[in-house]
């Protein structure tokens, strides 16, 4: 795999439509929208979403998923 040297916050910031459907994601899923800015980019909104539909409180499972 090739390395582009472009790191994951770099992104946000050049595809702002991604950063708004994963904040979205993480909201819909019951994250607090503050937390789900600021977190969009730094993790795997499925490990969080996996977390939450097994019943764990979303807060909890952004926590685990950081």
């Amino acid at each position: 795999m090739h390395s582009t040297g472009v790191s994951h916050e770099d992104t946000h910031w050049r595809e702002p439509s991604v950063h708004n459907w994963r904040a979205s994601q993480l909201k819909r899923l019951g994250v607090p929208e503050a937390m789900a800015e600021i977190y969009a980019d730094r993790v795997d909104w499925h490990q969080v979403a996996r977390l939450v539909q097994r019943g764990c409180p979303p807060s909890l499972a952004l926590r685990i998923a950081r």
